[in-house]
């Protein structure tokens, strides 16, 4: 299993690291193999003069190969093991059952990386009929497999696999936000499980949102990449404990968490308190010696619908995570959670030192 960085560690040695953004490693792939199997180009290619190679490269194929799209139409649990995508010979017309790529997926996607923008493509197969859809930050239960735009299958996990979207390259924190999970499951006997009306699609992603410099086994540099998938589940991540979501401890807002090694009071990174770690990696976001947990207010709010909870009114220092549990008498519960500014500077008491 290649998705996962191998580097998960989310303190880092300080004094070898200069200007850092936590998860570009781009190329950090397998959860088990040693950083020998990861190869880096040196020095890497511009990254806006490869988006354009790398566009044109997924156009190309997008244009070139068509899907089974008949055995999706009306199927209410579609699997990625039901896709077949195939290459357009010289002369030939899409079949009929077939949809080409290029007319099937959605609009060119555009999101900002690296300070590079990049586009992306997304095949929606089942957007799934859960009422759950992860953030950037959260666990996904997931199949899926990677291939190349030559068809060369480089990773797959064929069973559900639990997988955090922080270790993950960054297209599938682009995309996968965008699926709902599944509408219920079932438990076998055999210990298996079936899940009902999960969330399936196709990601057709340049290398800048992948890999890019990084070869890997059985992937070279530079290389746009294909992932199909199955999202079954999520799991909301506070990934330090404190009380805060790690979704909302994303303070620049790009659905990335970000250092700057070389400037611990760069107002335009993840890391408040200038101590390199990252609110989402930090229990004591502010460095006051206040445990964050500690300068927050959670409580719960149960009603008869989840809509009823989605519209509780909230104060302007009130935010309502978006994980809403549905419990067992049909009910369903939220968590709001107050930030106090004891001193009315307009900072609230978890972000502030002073």
């Amino acid at each position: 299993m290649k998705l996962e960085k191998n580097t998960k560690k989310l303190r880092m040695n300080l004094g070898k690291i200069g200007l850092l953004i936590l998860f570009l490693a781009l190329g950090l792939l397998s959860c088990k193999k040693d950083d020998d199997d990861v190869t880096p180009v040196t020095p890497p290619r511009d990254r806006g003069e490869q988006q354009i190679i790398d566009n044109d490269s997924l156009i190309g194929y997008l244009e070139s190969h068509y899907y089974n799209s008949v055995d999706f139409e009306s199927n209410p649990n579609p699997s990625i093991s039901d896709l077949i995508i195939t290459k357009l010979a010289d002369g030939e017309v899409v079949p009929d059952g077939s949809e080409l790529l290029m007319t099937a997926v959605e609009p060119a996607k555009t999101v900002n990386f690296a300070d590079t923008d990049y586009e992306f493509y997304v095949l929606v197969l089942n957007e799934g009929g859960g009422e759950d859809s992860p953030t950037f930050a959260d666990n996904i239960v997931v199949t899926y497999e990677g291939f190349t735009l030559d068809n060369e299958v480089f990773d797959s996990a064929v069973t559900p696999v639990t997988l955090d979207l922080t270790n993950l390259i960054s297209g599938w924190r682009k995309v996968l936000p965008d699926f709902n999970t599944a509408e219920s499951f079932v438990d076998n006997d055999d210990g298996t499980v079936n899940f009902i009306n999960h969330g399936v699609g196709v990601m057709f992603l340049p290398s800048g949102l992948a890999y890019f410099s990084n070869a890997q086994t059985n992937l070279s540099a530079y290389s746009p990449i294909v992932f199909k998938f199955e999202l079954f589940q999520m799991f909301q991540n506070d990934h330090d404990g404190d009380g805060i979501p790690s979704y909302l401890e994303d303070l620049t807002d790009d659905g990335e968490f970000t250092v700057n090694f070389e400037n611990a009071n760069d107002p335009d990174d993840d890391d408040t308190d200038g101590d390199f770690n990252p609110d989402y990696a930090d229990a004591d976001d502010d460095g006051d010696g206040v445990l964050t947990k500690n300068e927050i207010e959670v409580a719960t709010v149960n009603k008869p619908t989840r809509q009823e909870v989605l519209d509780t009114s909230l104060q302007t220092n009130q935010v309502l995570i978006n994980k809403i549990k549905k419990e067992q008498d049909g009910t369903y519960t939220g968590t709001i959670i107050t930030f106090p500014d004891t001193d009315s500077d307009g900072i609230p008491d978890y972000l502030d030192a002073k």
